[in-house]
């Protein structure tokens, strides 16, 4: 009876996130016999609620390279402060070459920005945001250079907190 209720804890448990791919890249190495083929797999998941991660996985096939990559995800999880169904303020993400500039926006404008950054944004639950993929557009490097902003933001209670002042007064 324990495993039965360990599965469908489990199950529940992996039903509560959802996943997409940002990327495949297939490695070849050349050998005697002709090529051998790898993949990598970017996978990102979230929970619609502000709780985000991403991973990285390598495999000889892609099923196996998306379900590794998936795994590291869930490890790798962060929770983004968020107002409404938008980020609380303007932030720059940097990483490597790649730079992600990423603006609250109004009610009804919906997700613009680029595949690899609008991926993130749908499986964290962020509708409505302005975003700018600036200098590479490597999806490794864009992907952790919006992570890289992710850590940077704060909640409005968080600065009033950090100044002894109240939310109305710091808005």
């Amino acid at each position: 009876m324990a495993v039965g209720q360990d599965n469908r804890r489990q199950q529940q448990e992996e039903s509560e996130f959802e996943d997409k791919v940002i990327h495949i890249n297939r490695c070849a190495k050349v050998v005697k016999g002709g090529r051998r083929f790898s993949f990598a797999a970017i996978v990102v998941v979230g929970d619609k609620k502000g709780q985000v991660g991403v991973g990285l996985g390598k495999a000889g096939e892609v099923p196996e390279a998306i379900k590794k990559a998936g795994k590291q995800a869930k490890k790798n999880l962060m929770k983004i402060p968020m107002e409404g169904n938008t980020i609380p303020h303007e932030i720059i993400g940097e990483f490597g070459a790649s730079k992600v500039l990423m603006k609250p926006a109004p009610e009804g404008t919906g997700i613009i920005a680029s595949s690899s950054v609008r991926a993130i944004m749908e499986v964290a639950g962020i509708q409505n945001i302005l975003t700018k993929s600036i200098r590479r557009d490597n999806p490794h490097n864009v992907v952790r250079a919006t992570f890289e902003g992710f850590k940077s933001l704060r909640s409005f209670s968080d600065i009033a907190r950090a100044r002894g002042k109240t939310i109305a007064e710091i808005l």
